[in-house]
Order: C-alpha cells, then structure tokens, then sequence
C-alpha cells in the first residue's frame, strides 16, 4: 500500500463545536489562494495562530469539530498552515469528508483530547490509530484509517487520486 505514516507535532488544543467560520473567516474562502487560507487559519479563536503553529503541528480538539457550513476552505486553510492532522472527540459529517477530499487526516479518539494539553508532543501512526503523547508518556488508540481514505491522504486528496488514477 505504501509507506507507514507517521506525524510528530506539537499539539494546539481547542474545544467542543469548532465551527468552519471559525477555523476561517467567511470573508477570506471566496479565493483560491491557499496562502490566504493559511493566513486566517483559527484566527476567530487565535488571531496570532497561523503565525506561531510550525509545520507537523496538530489540532486536537473535542466533539463535533468543524461544525458549520459545508465549505472546502476550512480543511485547506487547516493544511495550508502547515498543521499534519487532527484528533478530535468527533467531526461533523460534512468536515469529515471534505478533510478527506483535501487529503488532511482526522482521527477519531475519545481519550486522547481530555489528556492531550497545549505544546504536549504528538506522535500518531495514521495506519494503526496509535496516538503517543510523548510529553506524558501515555499511548491512546483511535480508529484507524481506512486503508481507501489513507490512499486518499497518499496522494494529497481526491482530486490527485483520481488523476493518479487515469
């Protein structure tokens, strides 16, 4: 199938209903431009966020992250800012998906997110679900990914497997 993949960041931590206008701002997803996404990134919670999260970073957050409107510029800017992927509680349906599309991974976990604190170093293993919060020494099992939505992740998105296809 391909390479095990494995991400190691520190961990910006969020709560419960993490809607898309927060994660970006409504006035900036009319464009295309994926440095403009990254740039407003979580900026209605942190307006300095995009400026301080380095690249392998992670989201973890509580139930129903990315509630909101069904737009795409929400998991791009999310990648855009260099963040690997995100644990979460839960995800609202339409995120979940569109993350997917965009080839950002999400794993589910109900522990992980109670224990898992701001700048704890994060280590996750997309293929077994195994989450290591390195800081604390304590290891979390998530549901792994399923081995269709990891080729999606391989390939960078939808978009680039189905052109890697044909």
């Amino acid at each position: 199938m391909g390479e095990t993949m494995i991400f190691r960041g520190n961990a910006w931590v969020f709560g419960d209903d993490i809607d898309t206008d927060v994660i970006i701002p409504v006035q900036f997803t009319t464009g295309t431009d994926l440095d403009v996404f990254g740039k407003h990134c979580m900026e209605g919670i942190d307006p300095h966020f995009s400026e301080k999260v380095q690249p392998g970073d992670m989201i973890v957050a509580g139930t129903n992250f990315g509630c909101g409107s069904s737009r795409e510029p929400a998991p791009l800017a999310i990648k855009a800012v260099g963040i690997s992927c995100i644990i979460a509680k839960s995800y609202a349906r339409i995120f979940y998906r569109n993350a997917f599309n965009t080839g950002l991974p999400l794993l589910e976990c109900e522990e992980a997110p109670d224990l898992i604190q701001e700048g704890h170093e994060v280590e996750v293993n997309l293929d077994t679900g195994d989450i290591r919060d390195l800081s604390l020494a304590k290891s979390f099992k998530a549901n792994p990914i399923p081995p269709f939505m990891q080729e999606l992740i391989r390939d960078g998105g939808l978009m680039n497997h189905i052109a890697k296809r044909f």
